[in-house]
């Protein structure tokens, strides 16, 4: 296998670290060739408290996927997240000089120049621009304008920016590895990437993907990308609260959520008592599962009422146009009764979802913890080259000015 056909996604998660290593097809697919992981440590609410332990953690990782694939990883593609993630839409425009009508590459990179000369806070700095459609006098919605006549080109962005420094964090601990570092990927942008096929997109799609300390989403209309977002709430403040709820330690609150645990409306599931035996530490004990349930119900409802009420103050009724719905994956994809509580607070059909189009080694594609990491192969797979690039893909202008410099081979 040649080394340009190999790709390493790295996911600095709050519950795992993941390294995926994958190998790209001719036929459009990644293979995965093996996966690295270890709990994660140092991290709170998917952003870096300490630097030095997440750097052993990361070490850990890829020492686990090199074992297991064989591979020596010198490059990496980095899934990033965190609250303080903003995005917009904006328009940028370009009118073409008198003694040319004809719209050239550079026009392209000078409307997206245009419709980043926005005031963005002090502290923040640009991390993705993805362009939604172009206009040229007037035509709507074209597709390719190079080549094209015109004398006004427009163009709409979608444009995601954070703070500086706390995305500069992520890129300091793998950097301390000698790691080389490709691009830098939003996670709900690495996410949608394999878990939504092409007519999804067009048909219009939420896609929230729930982790351990936060949950990502992102809606797709028209087949662009009209809202983002980063809640910081996920599987951990599900796990505390049944922890201080029912007074639990918190591996024990964890386990009982897997095991037992449901979203499902309490009033409406079964009930019972649930035992609990003694471990060492640990005297035994019995739990109303109903008590448990409605402490999951009542934190997930939340989580997706907040994507609601950010959806809607858009202003723009994206939720009544989702033609394909909402796909939920992730970690807490796992969690009985959730796709059922989604349809309630969306009022939209739901499914649960994971990575598509991946071959390799099923017990990681077909568990949706891993759609991010898989979805960074399948991006960097495009952006080398390596498969005719997805539309979105060609859309995204990503551009952490100033953050990092990429490393030679």
């Amino acid at each position: 296998m040649a080394n340009e056909q190999i790709f390493v996604g790295l996911e600095i998660g709050t519950t795992k670290i993941c390294v995926i290593v994958a190998e790209g097809r001719a036929d459009g697919t990644i293979s995965i060739l093996g996966v690295g992981e270890t709990p994660s440590r140092g991290v709170r609410k998917g952003e870096i408290v300490d630097l030095a332990t997440v750097s052993d953690c990361v070490r850990e990782a890829l020492l686990d996927a090199e074992d297991k694939t064989n591979v020596e990883i010198a490059n990496v593609w980095v899934a990033i997240t965190g609250s303080h993630f903003r995005s917009f839409n904006n328009r940028g425009s370009f009118m073409l000089p008198e003694d040319r009508d004809e719209i050239l590459d550079e026009d392209l990179q000078t409307v997206e120049i245009n419709a980043k000369e926005v005031s963005l806070p002090a502290a923040n700095s640009f991390l993705h621009t993805i362009i939604q459609s172009y206009h040229v006098d007037g035509n709507e919605n074209v597709l390719s304008p190079v080549g094209m006549a015109g004398s006004r080109l427009e163009a709409d962005f979608h444009i995601i920016h954070g703070v500086k420094t706390r995305i500069q964090n992520t890129l300091r601990c793998v950097e301390s590895l000698k790691l080389g570092i490709e691009d830098v990927v939003m996670s709900s942008l690495a996410s949608a990437l394999v878990v939504l096929t092409q007519q999804q997109k067009d048909l219009g799609a939420l896609v929230i993907d729930m982790g351990g300390g936060t949950t990502d989403y992102l809606v797709y209309l028209d087949g662009a990308i009209r809202h983002s977002g980063v809640l910081a709430l996920g599987g951990d403040h599900i796990t505390n609260d049944i922890s201080i709820g029912l007074r639990l330690p918190i591996a024990r609150a964890e386990i009982l959520k897997i095991k037992e645990g449901s979203a499902d409306d309490p009033d409406k599931s079964e009930g019972g008592i649930i035992t609990l035996k003694n471990d060492p530490g640990f005297h035994g004990c019995e739990i109303d599962r109903k008590a448990l349930n409605t402490v999951i119900h009542l934190r997930v409802r939340e989580i997706f009422e907040l994507i609601r009420n950010d959806i809607e103050s858009s202003g723009e009724g994206m939720l009544g146009m989702l033609g394909a719905g909402v796909m939920i994956t992730g970690g807490c994809a796992r969690l009985r009764g959730i796709a059922q509580l989604a349809e309630e607070v969306f009022e939209i059909p739901v499914q649960l979802t994971r990575a598509k189009d991946v071959g390799g080694a099923t017990q990681t594609f077909e568990n949706p913890q891993f759609s991010t990491a898989i979805g960074l192969a399948k991006y960097a797979m495009a952006v080398s080259g390596n498969l005719p690039r997805e539309s979105i893909i060609q859309k995204v202008a990503h551009r952490v000015g100033g953050l990092f410099r990429r490393k030679q081979r």
